[in-house]
């Protein structure tokens, strides 16, 4: 019985009458869409507009659209501060408000308006949670900036700072270059973790192939909101539920795009809390796997190329990369997709732009093997994420430069205290640790600037921006808070890093690792209060996802 109808919900009828709903309009299926908007950042900044655009779609098709809003977390304007604190924790406060406004209002079917890092795998987990017919809209990469004759992204603005340190680069370029690396709205403009994970959602069939391609501030985002709501209404009517559309084949050919595209290391955390919520048993070590056996095909920036979103998207988008990976055999077919069409209908659907350089065959990658690696080892003995970003085996060893936070490392990195062949470790920035497991682009960016990108190593319990790259090691487990073996390390300990034989070792022996492991005793902090002392409380190891529940 509708709230319309029934006699008992009167009072609630009021409250609808009170939004100039009429008895009509609330007989219909009730669709909510969830945006991610906030006036803090460009990443989202279209989001209400694209939530106008879906519930004009779901009226036409016959729904009743409401819209409900929650938070996000910018990644660059929190980076370096202890702000990034927060990041990977709005994850899960996303997820929970999704699920809680779903649980509270009993919508029929739902709309989830998704852009910077987060909030593309939160409402993923949040969908999985409730299991009514869902659809994701993506809603777009920010356009390059132009800068001296040549297209910039954030990376660029973050490398410069170690070309300002080395005198490759002045003050005033630096600033010059900031007001124009990001013209307008949308996610960072290249496969970074945002489109990363916008183009998981895709090969999880849960959006849309071709939708979250078209940039943010182009005019075609618009009309392809509003078929985003009629889709809602189709996948209501076919009952399509995400437990129907995440499937074990479904999340296959997710980590199969991450790893064909060069995609983040923060896509490794974000499939395993989605699995986790879909019931799909996943360890880390299947996604190195996975992504040993998968060439990079794309040539995009970081891992790939010099190309950008846009770039992907002029020459075919993600039903292009599809179409690739089909021809290659690397993708499962007997998978769902949220607008009813198969795979080999997007593939044929595919419209390649004669002579783009962007996606390529599998017989001929831009990289021979996938974006990431799962080593184990010694210091590693829970597992960690190489960001292998499609070059070829190396072994690496060298001294290792102790930090016990990021910003202690980034001052002696400025210092110039940092040595080709130095192992870095920055500890104590793990998910408990930090607390929130902050990303380290604040190292990882002026490394590169400086030159020392490809003969300097990091080794972190913290994590990566999907901008960073070079001899990059993340989600080192157990981490260094609860007493991992990354807790122990001093500086001159050699480190061995071999991405063939797939290990991380501390080359200490075992009786003096036992004496330093019965003198460790946690580092004092500050104490911290609400939602942090709840997520240190329950937050799991990375090489769980990192997830609270």
């Amino acid at each position: 019985m509708s709230i319309a109808d029934d006699p008992d919900r009167a009072p609630a009828r009021s409250h609808l009458y009170a939004m100039g709903l009429s008895e009509e309009e609330m007989r219909r299926p009730v669709v909510g869409i969830a945006s991610t908007w906030t006036g803090t950042m460009p990443c989202n900044l279209n989001h209400r507009d694209l939530a106008a655009q879906v519930a004009e779609g779901v009226r036409a098709a016959g729904g009743l659209p409401m819209e409900f809003n929650t938070i996000a977390v910018s990644d660059n304007l929190t980076m370096h501060t202890p702000g990034m604190r927060t990041s990977l924790i709005s994850r899960e406060v996303i997820a929970d408000s999704i699920e809680l406004m779903g649980r509270a209002h009993g919508f029929d079917a739902l709309v989830a308006i998704v852009g910077c890092d987060k909030t593309v795998p939160a409402a993923i987990m949040a969908l999985a949670r409730l299991d009514v017919p869902s659809v994701v809209l993506y809603s777009g990469s920010m356009l390059p900036g132009r800068w001296r004759g040549k297209d910039v992204t954030i990376q660029d603005m973050w490398e410069a700072l170690g070309e300002r340190e080395v005198g490759r680069m002045d003050q005033a370029d630096l600033d010059d270059l900031a007001k124009h690396a990001c013209p307008g709205a949308g996610t960072c403009a290249a496969q970074y973790t945002a489109n990363t994970m916008g183009t998981v959602a895709d090969f999880l069939g849960l959006a849309p192939f071709g939708v979250g391609d078209i940039p943010a501030t182009v005019p075609d985002k618009e009309a392809a909101a509003r078929r985003v709501g009629e889709i809602a209404m189709r996948a209501l009517a076919a009952d399509a539920r995400p437990s129907k559309v995440l499937t074990a084949d479904a999340l296959h050919n997710a980590i199969v795009s991450v790893a064909a595209m060069g995609g983040s290391t923060n896509a490794v955390l974000h499939l395993l809390a989605i699995a986790r919520e879909a019931g799909l048993p996943l360890e880390i070590d299947r996604i190195g796997e996975i992504c040993r056996q998968v060439p990079i095909i794309t040539g995009l920036k970081p891992s790939g190329g010099d190309g950008t979103a846009l770039d992907l998207w002029r020459a075919g988008g993600t039903a292009l990369v599809v179409r690739r990976l089909l021809e290659a055999g690397l993708l499962r077919e007997n998978v769902t997709l949220v607008d009813g069409r198969s795979l080999a209908d997007v593939a044929a659907d595919a419209r390649e732009t004669p002579g783009q350089t962007v996606v390529a065959g599998a017989d001929r990658p831009f990289k021979p093997r996938g974006a990431l690696a799962i080593l184990r080892g010694s210091l590693a003995p829970g597992g960690c994420v190489l960001k292998l970003g499609g070059k070829d085996d190396f072994r690496h060893e060298g001294p290792a430069r102790v930090f016990d936070s990021e910003a202690d490392c980034y001052t002696a990195i400025q210092q110039g205290q940092i040595v080709a062949g130095d192992v870095i470790v920055v500890r104590y920035e793990g998910p408990a640790g930090g607390p929130g497991m902050r990303e380290m682009l604040s190292i990882t960016g002026p490394l590169v600037g400086r030159g020392l990108g490809s003969s300097v190593a990091l080794v972190t319990d913290g994590r990566f921006s999907g901008v960073s790259h070079g001899l990059v090691i993340g989600h080192v487990a157990p981490e260094a808070y609860h007493g991992g073996p990354i807790a122990l390390v001093r500086d001159g300990d050699a480190i061995v890093i071999d991405s063939a034989a797939g290990t991380l070792d501390l080359l200490v022996p075992e009786e003096e690792l036992a004496a330093r492991r019965a003198a460790w005793q946690r580092p004092d902090r500050p104490v911290e209060r609400g939602v942090l002392t709840k997520y240190v409380a329950t937050v799991a190891s990375a090489s769980d996802g990192a997830v609270t529940a």
